[in-house]
């Protein structure tokens, strides 16, 4: 995509106060785009990043959704109701609620608005049933829906890219991150309400002893990091080949939970031996999720730079000055 190009077109991008959606306004922001923010500032740690246009609004109102996309040519749609594993749990039906509105209201918008195209951040949890490893795209027509009714709700929005496209002709593209992590993503009040690795330097941080893992600690994720998600998102943004297609966006380097403990032991540096009590689990905790990126390395020129072990540290020190420890 040409530079002029770049400095005509609006984006727009919902969530962009969140977590991924902050890094996707700053990468947007460095490389020379015009960006407006559509967020409800729902969440503690939102952030509206320097240099965009800021809109607070309810995005489960059509009349807003539509008011926020005028003058705009792309949206990248991140806005959701979204937690850890415990959150999906005590909400199921307000998570599959909510995000069914936001869909229903942002992609009607689009049309109302004549987008360019809608780039639909989804998620690995589309993949909550596979026996399939490393999971490809196109495994997602072959394998029984999510059990869960966020992983549910995040494939519903895959149904509207498909069927707004076919009824409407808006263009779309699908990127799923796989686990995403870095700084700015705060540890939850109660245990699963935060992602994994804040939950799990929280309980460090806060003396916990012996750690405490939910179910046997054989579960393995594969961590993205956020800017490296954000990028992909960008990539597949500016690229015409992208077009009414789907990306997985994930190392496929597994990670099992009770090792993920243990570096996150060994770098708050405890004074005492690695010791865990394993504790019950939730009822739908995924044992395995494992994406193939040959597809986004493929069409986009995308894969992962930055590792787990390299960007923990930081991550530990953030989470540190937040909890004030």
């Amino acid at each position: 995509m040409k530079k002029q190009r770049k400095r005509t077109l609006k984006i727009l991008v919902t969530g962009g106060a969140g977590f991924i959606g902050s890094e996707v306004v700053k990468q947007l922001l460095m490389k020379g785009y015009k960006v407006r923010v559509a967020d409800n500032l729902s969440k503690e740690e939102s952030k509206i990043p320097a240099g965009c246009e800021f809109v607070k609004v309810d995005l489960t109102n059509k009349k807003s959704a539509i008011s926020v996309m005028k003058g705009i040519d792309i949206c990248i749609h991140l806005a959701a109701k979204i937690g850890g594993i415990g959150y999906f749990h005590k909400y199921p039906a307000w998570l599959l609620s909510e995000n069914n509105k936001m869909y229903s209201s942002v992609f009607e918008a689009a049309v109302e608005n004549k987008l360019k195209r809608i780039i639909y951040v989804s998620s690995s949890m589309v993949f909550e049933s596979t026996k399939k490893f490393p999971s490809r795209e196109d495994h997602i027509r072959q394998i029984p829906p999510p059990i869960t009714s966020y992983g549910f709700s995040k494939l519903v929005g895959e149904q509207y890219c498909l069927a707004f496209a076919e009824q409407y002709g808006l263009k779309y593209t699908i990127c799923r991150p796989f686990n995403a992590y870095g700084i700015n993503e705060a540890p939850g009040e109660e245990v699963g309400y935060a992602h994994v690795i804040p939950d799990l330097v929280k309980k460090v941080l806060s003396g916990q002893y012996p750690l405490e893992i939910l179910g046997d600690g054989k579960q393995t994720r594969c961590f993205t990091h956020v800017s490296d998600i954000a990028r992909g998102i960008i990539m597949a943004m500016e690229s015409r080949k992208a077009e009414n297609q789907d990306f997985n966006l994930g190392t496929s380097k597994e990670t099992r939970m009770i090792d993920l403990a243990k570096k996150i032991f060994i770098h708050c540096k405890v004074d005492k031996p690695f010791k865990v009590k394993h504790v019950v689990g939730f009822k739908d905790d995924i044992k395995r999720r494992v994406p193939s990126g040959a597809k986004a390395n493929r069409v986009l020129g995308w894969k992962p730079e930055k590792t787990l072990d390299h960007e923990l540290a930081e991550i530990i020190e953030w989470i540190r000055g937040k909890l004030l420890i």
